[in-house]
């Protein structure tokens, strides 16, 4: 019997993410159709954040990936790529946590709390954080 996962990314992108590390987002978030030619098809395999209509997590899954204001500083507005995305995986999908959190780290907007995952029943999630282009150690 496999163990279902809650993963949640919540995390602000650079305004100035390459193209490539956008769409392939959204490809992952099931925003867009077809595998970007700039990503591996060996390391992604398949949209890993794309929502599960019939998914079994209470209100469903969820992706985002939208530019968003963030402030004003120097007289000018600033933006950055928020993205959120909530979905159950399989104990046997968790391998791609690195996958994404390798394509986000280095475009990180500011270091900290990134998102968690946590195995469906239980009540303390697992945070993952970003600092210095990388993420904090994990435990799966």
């Amino acid at each position: 019997m496999s163990l279902h996962f809650e993963v949640v990314f919540t995390c602000f992108l650079r305004d100035d993410t390459p193209d490539a590390v956008l769409n392939a987002l959204r490809w992952h978030l099931g925003l867009t159709n077809g595998r970007p030619t700039a990503i591996d098809p060996d390391e992604h395999t398949y949209p890993v954040l794309a929502p599960d209509p019939d998914g079994r997590l209470p209100g469903g899954d969820f992706a985002s990936l939208r530019r968003q204001s963030r402030g004003f500083a120097a007289g000018r507005e600033l933006f950055a790529w928020g993205l959120f995305s909530r979905n159950c995986w399989l104990d046997d999908e968790m391998g791609e946590l690195v996958t994404i959190l390798d394509l986000l780290a280095p475009h990180i907007e500011k270091p900290g709390y990134g998102g968690y995952f946590r195995e469906e029943y239980d009540s303390e999630p697992t945070a993952f954080t970003f600092a210095n282009g990388t993420y904090g150690p994990l435990k799966l």
